[in-house]
C-alpha cells in the first residue's frame, strides 16, 4: 500500500505531461479521481504503519516508512491537494494547457509524499530534487508573461543554492560511516561528521520553508496561480523544510549549536516576516509573508524540542493557509485584482468567500478557541522552557500574526472608499461553482481542529506524533497569548477603520529589501567570479592547450621535412649498401671446382697469419 501511495500521482502525473494538449479534456477529472484513490491509501497506510525497502546501490536502500509523524503529514498533503485540484478546475481555464497543469501538481505532490516517507538519505534527496524542479515548472506556469518565468527562476535558484546543504549532508553522512545513510542514524555520527551533517541540513531546510536569509524567493511564487500557491505555501515545498528539521531533531539536540541556531532564526523569521506582513498592500504577499512567519514558529519548535506542537502547527496552518490562498484567487478570478485597496468590500460582494476567509484569517490571529491558538501557546511553552527571551520573542510575532490578520478582514469587509486612486474598478465576475465548493471544507476542517485546545485529544495527538515529554502551558500562559492577540487585532481593526489603512513602510513593504542583497552580495559577484574563471579559461587553460598543440604541430612538421627525410635517405643507403654486398658475396661462386680450393687455401692462409699475430 504505501508504494501504491507514491506511485499513484508519481504515475498519473508523468502520463497527463506526456499526453499534453490531447489529455487537457480529462486532465481535471483524471487527476481528482487519481487523489480521491490517493487519500483513500494515505487513511490506510496511517493506520497500518508500512515500511518499504529495495536496494540501491551496495549498503544503500531506497526506503520508506511510515510512523506517527509521516502519517499525519501523509493525510494533510492528500487532503490538500484534492481540495486544490478541486479549486484548479475552475482557476486553470479550458483553453490552457491544463494537462501539463495538473500533471505537474501530482508529480509535486508525489515527490512530498515520498519525501514526509524518506528514511534515507537517498530517498530524501531524490523526492527533494524532484520538488525542487517542478516547483519551478509551476511558479513560471505562465511562462508567456516573462516576469512569472523570472519568478520561478529565482525561486528555483534560491532554494536550489540552499539545497546544497543536503549534498554536503550526505556526503558527510558517508564519509562519517553512517550505516546505510538512514536517516535515525545521523544522530549517532562522531562529533565532527555530525556538525557537518546538521549544516547542511538546516541550511537545506532553511531554504526550503522561505526562512531568513532565504525568504524572498517566496515573495516571487506569488506569480504562480493561485492554487499553486496554496499547496505550497501549505502541506508541501514551504513545509517540506520545517518536516525536515522535525524528523530529525534527534540530530539538531545531539549537536549542543545547531537546535539552538534553528530556534533562534524560525523565531526571528515569525517576528521580522510578522512586520513585513503587516506592512503588504497586495494581499497575497501579505499571506506569503505570514507563510515565513507561521513557518518560523515550526522551526522555533524544532529547534526548542517541541516535535508534538510544532507538527500540530503545521497541519493548522496547512488547512488555514490553503483556505486563505484559495479565497485571494477567487476574489482575483472575481474582481481582477489582489491589491488590497482595490478588495475593500469584496467581502461583501461575494458573503461565501467573504466568510471562508474570516475564519481562515481569525484562525491564523491565534484568537481562541481555533487550531493555530492552542498550538502557538504550546511551542511557546517549549520555547519558556527553553529561553525566556526566545519566549518574548515568540509571544511578539504571534501579537504581529493577530495585527496582519485582523487588518486583512477588515480591509476586505469594510466599506469601498469612495475615490482612491490607487483602486482600480473589479470586474463584475462570480466565483465558480468549482472555487466556491473547494472552500466549506477547509474552513469546517479549520474550525474542526479546534478540538486541539481539549486535553485529551492533545495528548492522543502529542502521543503518536513523539514519545517525548514536553511542557504545556499553563493558564498565565493561555491567558497572555489571547489578550495580546485580541489587543493586536483589535487595534489593527480600529486603524483600518479609523484611518482606512496605513501606508506601508518601503523596507517592509519591501521584503527587507532581501532579493536586493542577494543581488548585490551573492549573484553578482558570482556572475563576476564566473566572467573571471571564463576568461581565465579562455586565456590561460585554452591558451596553453592551443600553444601546446601549435608546439607539436611544428615539431611533426619539422620532423616530417628534415628527420623524416634524412631517416629515408639512411635507410636507403643501408639497403643499397647490402644489394652490393649481395652482388661482391656472388661473384665468388662460379661453380668451378678449383676456384673454391684457391678460395679455400687463401682463406686458411689468412686464418693462419691471425693465429700468428693474435
Amino acid at each position: 500500500m504505501l508504494w501504491l501511495l507514491v506511485a499513484i500521482p508519481l504515475l498519473v502525473g508523468p502520463v497527463l505531461l506526456a499526453a499534453g494538449r490531447r489529455a487537457d479534456s480529462l486532465a481535471g477529472p483524471l487527476a481528482i479521481a487519481s487523489t480521491v484513490l490517493t487519500l483513500a491509501v494515505s487513511v490506510v497506510v496511517a493506520v497500518t504503519r508500512p515500511a518499504v525497502s529495495m536496494p540501491f546501490v551496495e549498503g544503500v536502500a531506497f526506503a520508506l516508512r511510515v510512523d506517527g509523524l509521516s502519517a499525519i503529514l501523509v493525510v494533510t498533503v492528500v487532503t490538500i491537494l484534492l481540495v486544490v485540484l478541486v479549486f484548479a478546475v475552475g482557476e486553470i481555464g479550458p483553453t490552457e494547457s491544463r494537462a501539463r497543469f495538473f500533471g505537474l501538481v501530482l508529480l509535486f505532490a508525489g515527490a512530498m509524499l515520498v519525501t514526509v516517507t524518506a528514511t534515507t538519505v537517498v530517498s530524501l534527496l531524490m523526492a527533494w530534487e524532484v520538488m525542487g524542479a517542478v516547483s519551478y515548472a509551476l511558479i513560471g506556469y505562465w511562462w508567456h508573461d516573462s516576469r512569472r518565468a523570472s519568478s520561478g527562476t529565482i525561486a528555483f535558484l534560491t532554494t536550489r543554492a540552499a539545497d546544497l546543504g543536503l549534498y554536503l549532508a550526505a556526503g558527510a553522512a558517508l564519509a562519517g560511516g553512517a550505516t546505510g545513510l538512514t536517516l535515525g542514524g545521523l544522530a549517532e555520527l562522531p562529533g565532527g561528521w555530525r556538525d557537518v551533517v546538521a549544516a547542511g541540513v538546516v541550511l537545506a531546510a532553511l531554504g526550503k520553508s522561505a526562512q531568513l536569509p532565504f525568504s524572498f524567493w517566496l515573495s516571487r511564487a506569488m506569480d504562480g496561480p493561485s492554487s499553486v500557491s496554496a499547496l505550497l505555501h501549505s502541506a508541501t515545498m514551504v513545509a517540506a523544510g520545517a518536516y525536515l528539521l522535525l524528523r530529525l531533531q534527534p540530530l539538531l539536540s545531539a549537536t549542543g549549536w545547531a537546535a539552538v541556531l534553528v530556534a533562534w532564526l524560525g523565531a526571528f523569521t515569525a517576528l521580522v516576516l510578522g512586520a513585513v506582513a503587516l506592512a503588504q498592500s497586495d494581499l497575497k504577499q501579505l499571506l506569503a509573508a505570514s507563510t515565513c512567519a507561521q513557518v518560523g514558529f515550526m522551526v522555533l519548535g524544532a529547534g526548542a524540542g517541541g516535535v508534538a506542537a510544532a507538527t500540530a502547527q503545521l497541519v493548522a496552518h496547512a488547512l488555514t493557509k490553503s483556505l486563505l490562498f484559495l479565497t485571494a484567487g477567487a476574489w482575483l478570478s472575481a474582481s481582477g485584482t489582489q491589491r488590497l485597496p482595490g478588495l475593500r468590500g469584496v467581502a461583501r460582494d461575494h458573503p461565501l468567500v467573504g466568510t471562508a476567509f474570516t475564519v481562515g484569517a481569525v484562525t491564523l490571529a491565534g484568537i481562541p478557541p481555533l487550531a493555530l491558538w492552542t498550538t502557538k501557546d504550546q511551542i511557546l511553552a517549549t520555547a519558556l522552557h527553553e529561553s525566556p527571551p526566545l519566549y518574548v520573542v515568540g509571544l511578539a510575532a504571534a501579537a504581529l500574526s493577530a495585527g496582519y490578520s485582523a487588518r486583512a478582514v477588515a480591509l476586505v469587509w469594510s466599506a469601498p472608499a469612495v475615490a482612491d486612486r490607487h483602486t482600480a474598478p473589479r470586474r463584475a465576475r462570480r466565483v465558480l461553482p468549482s472555487q466556491r465548493a473547494a472552500l466549506p471544507p477547509l474552513a469546517v476542517g479549520t474550525t474542526l481542529l479546534s478540538v486541539l485546545a481539549l486535553p485529551g485529544v492533545w495528548s492522543a495527538f502529542a502521543g503518536i506524533v513523539s514519545s517525548r515529554p514536553q511542557p504545556t502551558p499553563v493558564w498565565w500562559e493561555y491567558l497572555l497569548s489571547t489578550v495580546l492577540a485580541l489587543g493586536a487585532a483589535a487595534a489593527a481593526a480600529g486603524i483600518v477603520r479609523l484611518r482606512g489603512d496605513v501606508p506601508a513602510r518601503p523596507l517592509f513593504g519591501d521584503w527587507l529589501g532581501l532579493e536586493g542583497v542577494a543581488r548585490r552580495f551573492v549573484t553578482v559577484p558570482t556572475l563576476r567570479a564566473a566572467e573571471g574563471l571564463a576568461r581565465f579559461d579562455d586565456r590561460v587553460l585554452d591558451g596553453g592547450v592551443r600553444a601546446a598543440a601549435g608546439l607539436g604541430t611544428s615539431l611533426a612538421r619539422t620532423a616530417d621535412t628534415r628527420g623524416e627525410r634524412s631517416i629515408e635517405a639512411a635507410v636507403r643507403a643501408v639497403a643499397d649498401g647490402a644489394h652490393g654486398l649481395g652482388r661482391l658475396a656472388l661473384r665468388p661462386q662460379t661453380g668451378l671446382l678449383h676456384h673454391y680450393y684457391a678460395q679455400a687455401v687463401v682463406a686458411l692462409a689468412v686464418l693462419a697469419l691471425l693465429l700468428v699475430v693474435l
